[in-house]
């Protein structure tokens, strides 16, 4: 899939870290000039996309500087050693403050690493700042936050969508190859499709949530952001501490495309692009599917329930302390959250359990499910509203619209980029059974390149 350049590029546009790491090993590059022009990057390209919210040069090029150190003792670390990564503001980090995209976190610093992040650090990456987030990761736009909101790097007057808004825009622009991210209703898949990025959302528990700042326990996941289908799987690998398996499909290979409108409107223009990426990509794989339209209102109902019940958990003695801390439109979702029920949660709990069921059996007649990822390009920042054909409707609902039912059954789903609407990324997600990371990444490492 080739992708033209957008607006906002830096030295790492497009680059592979498989390539990065072999001139690492080879000696034609070291990691202090990697970070160095990571860091030279956002110094560059922050103050129109406003992608990181805290950057420390002198502690990344001390990492950096040990990272070529190890290399000259002799010492790898493995694929990401020397390599620059970019860090949610969700996942904490005991040398970068952490606001969690709230005043009221706002200087915090933490006494220790996310687990993802210690693992991260073991395989020799180099930490090289902190990546805006809706605040406190509840939200699908990117655009409220603590340090305002994070810009897309093909119109920066537009949206990155969210909530890994941050990290997004950065690696789409070219400012770090690699990225983590959060996702809770589709919080990397959203704004890699429309920035222009690979987004992975791994099946749910496959990476641990230990010092993410949760948002909802039955549906966060953590996982990469990068430029390149293998860049996310080497990032997979690290985080999840285990090595995956080859692909060994023993069979031709079958692929749902899922009914346009399943979901909600699709912009027309954008299922065009997306369904002859699909083509390209799965050939006569691909068939037709609208089995997912009879549980469309229950997924959505169910996930809206678990959310809202599992946010105002984690937030009720804020609202009631400092409600006035929250950005306006977070706090009024929390509001929202607030009217949830005992007996009501209980239900969703039940009712996730067969969505589950009814996933695990969809997934003996396909091996992965495709639609858009987004069923829109960029709106504008602030935008609430959005004209999808003849319909009016609601930005946050649509950019989530696609994403989250793989959320709330916790398989695993990748945004891919496949081209451009009206000079806007968007993305083809793909969609696999749970627990079949491993064949999703292999298969698609394998068959999607871009160039």
């Amino acid at each position: 899939m080739n992708l033209a350049k957008p607006t906002h590029t830096g030295y790492f546009f497009g680059l592979s870290v498989g390539d990065l790491a072999r001139r690492l090993r080879a000696g034609s590059l070291t990691s202090v000039e990697l970070t160095q022009a990571a860091l030279d990057s956002i110094e560059r390209l922050n103050p129109a996309l406003n992608a990181f919210v805290a950057v420390d040069a002198e502690v990344s090029l001390a990492q950096a500087r040990k990272a070529d150190e190890l290399f000259a003792q002799g010492l790898d670390l493995g694929p990401l050693h020397g390599i620059p990564v970019a860090i949610k503001d969700n996942i904490d980090t005991f040398d970068h403050v952490t606001t969690y995209g709230s005043a009221h976190f706002e200087g915090f610093r933490p006494t220790q690493d996310a687990l993802c992040v210690q693992r991260l650090r073991e395989g020799g990456a180099v930490i090289v700042g902190k990546t805006l987030t809706h605040e406190f990761a509840y939200g699908p736009t990117g655009d409220r936050s603590l340090q305002g909101a994070a810009r897309n790097p093909w119109d920066a007057r537009c949206i990155t969508g969210g909530s890994s808004a941050g990290s997004a825009a950065a690696v789409a622009s070219g400012m770090v190859p690699l990225a983590l991210g959060t996702d809770t209703g589709g919080s990397i898949r959203i704004p890699a499709a429309l920035c222009g990025a690979v987004g992975f959302k791994p099946s749910f528990a496959a990476v641990p949530l230990d010092g993410v700042f949760p948002l909802s326990s039955s549906l966060d996941h953590v996982g990469p952001i990068a430029n390149h289908v293998d860049d996310a799987r080497v990032v997979f690998e690290v985080i999840a501490a285990r090595t995956c398996a080859p692909a060994t499909l023993r069979r031709p290979l079958r692929v749902g495309w899922i009914e346009p409108g399943t979901f909600g409107p699709l912009d027309a223009d954008v299922q065009g692009q997306v369904y002859q990426a699909a083509q390209q990509l799965f050939g006569d794989a691909l068939e037709q599917t609208g089995e997912l339209e009879p549980l469309v209102a229950q997924l959505k109902d169910t996930l809206l329930t678990l959310q809202r019940a599992e946010a105002y958990d984690v937030h009720a003695e804020r609202m009631q302390t400092a409600p006035q801390l929250f950005e306006q439109e977070v706090r009024e979702r929390l509001e929202l959250s607030r009217e949830v029920r005992g007996w009501q949660y209980i239900r969703a709990q039940a009712g996730q359990a067969r969505l589950k069921a009814a996933m695990a059996r969809l997934f003996e007649r396909y091996d992965f499910l495709v639609s858009a990822s987004v069923p829109i390009t960029a709106t504008p920042v602030d935008a609430r509203e959005v004209q999808v054909g003849e319909q009016c409707i609601d930005v946050r609902a649509a950019v989530l619209s696609y994403t989250s039912a793989w959320n709330l059954t916790g398989l695993p789903a990748i945004s891919l980029p496949a081209g451009q609407v009206r000079g806007m990324p968007v993305g083809l997600q793909v969609i696999g059974a749970a627990g079949a990371d491993d064949q999703l990444l292999q298969l698609l490492a394998q068959r999607y390149v871009r160039t």
